[in-house]
């Protein structure tokens, strides 16, 4: 039986993983930031010893977007040095490391999907972080290991887009959502879902990078009005521009990844986005 160390487990995707564990014929150990400090290699390092791991899952990352702008040092800290930790560890150890990345490490300027060879080109802090990170790892190169990028995610655990919504569609009679910024969300359910059943198939010698999302194309507004209709709320949705709701933080505007590359190789099928939407809704109590 493989030990499997889930890093970050506490996160969307990682209590996800945590949910779906019990399906699946492999030693779990979840842990956060309280139980192992990844941005410190001699705790993974004896972490992994002490409990023989032989796959690292790692969802563990700095994802608070417009505060990384400001917070630059801790944001490198997890999202790039501490994926060369994992990548350095994994190689000595021969341990297969499963990392997640974004669709950030693209400036969203694209006109057709992106593909895993296509040029990154940050536009912030965190897209950059997490590309420095998808390169050391590419640099370390331990075997039977691979990045998933990925978008929009969102979870009946964690804060995401999808309880934003619900909150305020409950208070409110009216908001105004980007619909100039198109990508599919990615429920983490069936990314999880999708991780553990690929995991015997991996092998590789080199570092692959592989797309993943649900299935569909929408707009942030789309998606909005998703959740009202699938949850009854009589909040009105409005279309706004980017221009109208400023970050800190410039957003990718096309956010469309190809997956034919995971599909083909795995043999997998991907669940529709509205799908996604409706499980996760089911599991919140709030489809109406």
């Amino acid at each position: 039986m493989n030990n499997i160390l889930v890093t970050g487990s506490n996160g969307q995707l990682g209590s996800e993983i945590k949910e779906l564990s019990s399906e699946y014929p492999y030693k779990f150990f979840f842990t956060d930031r309280d139980e192992l400090d990844i941005t410190d290699e001699k705790a993974i390092e004896s972490f992994t010893e002490n409990n023989n791991i032989d796959i690292i899952i790692n969802c563990a990352a700095y994802t608070a977007v417009d505060k990384a702008e400001s917070e630059q040092e801790l944001a490198d800290k997890i999202n790039h040095l501490a994926v060369q930790y994992l990548a350095d560890i994994s190689k000595k150890k021969n341990i297969k490391l499963i990392h997640i990345s974004t669709d950030y490490v693209f400036d969203g300027t694209n006109h057709m999907p992106y593909v895993e060879t296509d040029i990154t080109n940050p536009n912030g802090v965190y897209g950059q972080t997490k590309l420095d990170g998808e390169k050391a790892m590419q640099k370390v190169s331990p075997v039977n290991s691979i990045i998933i990028r990925t978008s929009w995610v969102y979870s009946s655990f964690g804060a995401n887009f999808v309880k934003t919504m619900l909150r305020l569609g409950k208070e409110k009679e009216s908001l105004g959502v980007i619909f100039d910024q198109v990508g599919t969300p990615t429920y983490a359910r069936d990314l999880a879902k999708t991780i553990l059943e690929i995991l015997p198939n991996i092998k590789n010698e080199k570092v692959e990078i592989y797309n993943y999302t649900n299935e569909g194309v929408l707009s942030w507004y789309d998606f909005a009005k998703e959740i009202m209709r699938m949850a009854k709320l009589p909040c009105q949705i409005n279309p706004i521009e980017t221009y109208q709701y400023p970050t800190p933080a410039k957003r990718p505007h096309y956010s469309l990844l190809n997956k034919s590359k995971i599909k083909s190789t795995f043999d997998i099928e991907i669940p529709y986005w509205k799908d996604g939407l409706d499980d996760c809704l089911r599991r919140l109590g709030e489809r109406r």
